[in-house]
C-alpha cells in the first residue's frame, strides 16, 4: 500500500503545525482509502520525520512517498529531508521510499496567488504551456528539480540524486 508523507519545516507556532495536519486530512480525503496520508515536521514540532515514517509503516505502507511541503528547491527539500527520510526508513529496506521535489512552479499555485490577491485570472495555462521554462531569460533547469521544462523532459522519477528531491531513497526487493 502506498503512503504519502507530507513534511514541512515545523514551527514554534501551533497554528502552523496544525495547518499541515489539516492539509494531510484534506489530501487523505482527496486520495481515498487506498492511500495512507500522514504528516511530519522536519524540526521544532512533533511528529518528527522518524515518527511519520513509523506511522506510515504501522498503517501497512509498502511504499512511502515523502513530499516536502515547501515552495522552493532549497537545502531542506533537496538535502535535509531526503537524508532524514532515508535514515528513518533505513531499518526497512523492503519498503520503497522516494522523496518528491518541492512545489516549485505549478500553474495551480499561480491561480492560488491570484485568487488570494483578489486578481482575476485572465489567461489560463494549458498542459503544453505549463511544461515550458518560465525563467525570464529561458535558463531551463535554473530553478532546480522543480523546473517544469526539466521535469517534462526527464519525468518525475528521473530527477535528482540520492540527496535531492524526486530521488529514490531505496526500493523494495
Amino acid at each position: 500500500m502506498r503512503a504519502l508523507l507530507l513534511i514541512d519545516h515545523g514551527s514554534r507556532r501551533t497554528e502552523a503545525n496544525e495547518m499541515l495536519q489539516c492539509m494531510a486530512a484534506l489530501v487523505q480525503r482527496m486520495a481515498g482509502a487506498s492511500v495512507i496520508v500522514r504528516y511530519a515536521h522536519m524540526e521544532l514540532a512533533e511528529p518528527s520525520i522518524q515518527r511519520g515514517v513509523e506511522s506510515c509503516l504501522a498503517a501497512g505502507a509498502t511504499e512511502i512517498i515523502a513530499f516536502p511541503y515547501m515552495l522552493s528547491p532549497g537545502r531542506h527539500s533537496t538535502a535535509d529531508i531526503p537524508a532524514m527520510v532515508a535514515a528513518a526508513a533505513k531499518a526497512n529496506p523492503d519498503v520503497r521510499v522516494r522523496v518528491t521535489p518541492a512545489f516549485g512552479i505549478e500553474s495551480e499555485l499561480g491561480e492560488v496567488i491570484l485568487r488570494r490577491a483578489g486578481i482575476e485570472l485572465t489567461a489560463g495555462v494549458d498542459a503544453a504551456t505549463e511544461c515550458r521554462c518560465w525563467h525570464p531569460e529561458g535558463h531551463t533547469g535554473s530553478c532546480g528539480d522543480t523546473c517544469p521544462a526539466r521535469s517534462a523532459k526527464h519525468g518525475p522519477d528521473a530527477v535528482g540524486s540520492a540527496t535531492s528531491g524526486g530521488a529514490a531513497i531505496h526500493g523494495g526487493r
